[in-house]
């Protein structure tokens, strides 16, 4: 999500915090939209990054220094000349706006005190850095922004600075009972959306969260709420917009088993079930430094991984399409043994035909039935029986062939579609590294040139402990699979799989013990989720102990064949913290 209002909040008190009486004591520009400060305050140094970038607009506080170019940009030097060794005396946001605004007090060059504002704008790519006098005026903006680029207001050198006000929207922390009931209340929306559509500083998520709070549903329309839940919406409401007055902040990231789904100032209660947890963080900087190293990562490797996918999704189409073919042939090889009925037949009963006949009806004695077989006029009982026999003898040939393809396409695609399941769990750039070397090795990517050096597995396990205390691990590709079935578990420890579809091999060692209840479970969870099944609200799987297993002879790694299993059902969801 975007930083609403709620979020700027819980920054502008930390920032307020942080840097008020703080002296800047360095400006740099590492990027063209972004300004790294350093401010001492008392003992303390800290780093604030601010980034008006299009795709990315944040403003946090960070331990890392970034580079900074050798010549700064121009934005930066008339920063320094202004506000360079300048006191920031006041940090405010106007209406839970999504803006923040530094008054910054310095000396001119006649020694006289003067005060500047630098106005950060958080507005998606709209997001600007904007730096004005005590009047408003602008000095120069970080986007310069003119009457062509925009119709509602120009940001440029010597241009007044005001808020745009493009549609009406109330401001939440001064907003009455009458009027909250009067402007929600009458709007043909649905209540979810029509938070956030007339109060500032709300976004969908937490227009949402106050219907969960209040127990209404988002999607009613906001004029059909009866005047009760109209009050109690608004209770729920004053209890949130309190919080945020009080500057009781609770930041918070909404996490879908592993991966970042959402991050709030306030709780978000909304988010339950289905894998999701809450973590809190200390400060909102914190949360958004980790929220979005989080995403990044996760959004690099699936840029990482583009290549690697595309690759394993075109083999798959085309031994779909193979499959598909190679079964169509296989059906109409169906009608052989017809042919060679006919052929016998005609051998049996091919004395009663004088020539001529286009067909000749006699008793099936496989069936008990008459039957009719369709006759070439032109070739004699003898011949019409050797042209059915050749017509069977070719169908069976092509039904052996067309099985034995069949078989072998199969098992490619079951090979692909388990290295397209190790590409979705996937979370750092060396997992890649042993999924290439298998694609490498089965002749989908070509292989590296003489005297390139084969790259280092720095790839392992996931290794996770049991509630009660037993050692679980999970393979993360194919090779991984094989080794942890075939070398890293003993006979009597436990092997978990989901059933039927693409997933990871879980072995849970025993140690001569006998496992409780309770790690079948857990196991049986990691299976389901570490599997094409993830997104599904249950998973059939397997468990079997490990001796019972075996390696299918010639098939790629991790391939095994099992009869006297185990079956449960497990829901995919992640109950255990993974050992580092």
């Amino acid at each position: 999500m975007a930083l609403d209002g709620i979020v700027m909040a819980n920054l502008a008190a930390e920032m307020t915090d942080r840097l008020e009486g703080g002296k800047i004591a360095k400006i740099a520009q590492p990027e063209k939209d972004e300004l790294l400060f350093t401010v001492k305050n008392q003992k303390n140094t800290w780093r604030l990054l601010i980034s008006a970038s299009a795709s990315l607009p944040l403003v946090y506080f960070t331990e890392s220094n970034k580079q900074s170019p050798l010549t700064a940009p121009n934005f930066c030097m008339l920063l320094r000349k202004h506000i360079g060794n300048g006191r920031i005396i006041k940090i405010s946001q106007p209406e839970l706006e999504r803006i923040l605004c530094m008054e910054i007090e310095h000396l001119d060059e006649l020694g006289d005190k003067r005060t500047k504002k630098l106005i950060i704008e958080i507005m998606g790519k709209h997001s600007n850095i904007i730096f004005c006098n005590e009047d408003d005026l602008i000095l120069d903006s970080i986007k310069h922004i003119s009457a062509q680029v925009s119709s509602v207001r120009e940001v440029l050198p010597g241009r007044t600075y005001f808020i745009p006000k493009t549609t009406e929207k109330r401001n939440p922390l001064t907003i009455t009972q009458e009027e909250f009931q009067e402007v929600i209340g009458s709007t043909a929306a649905p209540i979810q959306k029509a938070l956030y559509l007339k109060l500032t500083g709300f976004s969908p998520v937490m227009g949402h969260e106050l219907c969960h709070l209040a127990s209404i549903d988002g999607d009613r329309f906001a004029n059909e709420l009866t005047e009760v839940e109209m009050i109690h919406l608004y209770r729920m409401f004053s209890l949130m917009t309190e919080d945020i007055k009080q500057g009781n902040f609770t930041p918070n990231i909404i996490y879908r088993n592993e991966e970042p789904v959402e991050f709030s100032a306030l709780p978000l209660t909304c988010y339950e079930g289905d894998g999701y947890h809450a973590v809190s963080f200390e400060s909102i900087s914190s949360l958004l430094e980790t929220y979005y190293a989080s995403k990044n990562t996760i959004t690099r490797i699936r840029q990482k991984s583009v290549d690697l996918r595309k690759i394993v999704q075109t083999a798959l189409e085309r031994n779909y399409k193979k499959y598909d073919l190679q079964s169509k042939q296989l059906k109409d090889t169906e009608k052989r043994d017809k042919f060679k009925i006919y052929g016998e037949l005609l051998n049996t009963y091919g004395y009663e035909l004088t020539g001529g006949e286009k067909t000749l009806t006699c008793f099936n004695y496989y069936t008990n039935e008459d039957i009719t077989i369709p006759l070439d006029d032109q070739l004699s009982a003898k011949e019409n029986a050797q042209k059915y026999f050749d017509k069977y003898n070719k169908l069976k040939r092509t039904f052996e062939a067309v099985t034995a393809q069949l078989k072998e396409t199969r098992r490619e695609i079951d090979h692909l579609e388990s290295v397209s399941a190790s590409l979705d769990i996937a979370l750092k750039e060396e997992d890649l590294v042993q999924i290439k070397e298998e694609l490498m090795e089965y002749g989908y990517i070509k292989h590296r040139r003489a005297g390139d050096k084969k790259p280092k597995i720095m790839s392992k396990p996931f290794h996770y402990i049991s509630t009660d205390g037993f050692h679980i691990y999970v393979g993360k590709n194919n090779y991984q699979n094989e080794e942890l079935t075939f070398k890293v578990a003993s006979g009597n420890d436990w092997w978990f799989h989901a059933k039927g579809i693409p997933g990871s091999h879980v072995i849970v060692k025993a140690e001569g013990k006998e496992l409780p209840d309770r790690v079948f479970e857990e196991a049986g969870a990691l299976a389901a989720y570490y599997s094409k099944g993830r997104d599904n609200d249950k998973v059939e799987v397997d468990y079997i102990q490990k001796k019972n297993l075996k390696k299918v002879t010639g098939a790629a790694p991790g391939f095994v064949i099992y009869h006297t299993n185990y079956s449960m059902v497990a829901e995919p969801k992640l109950t255990l913290k993974e050992c580092q």
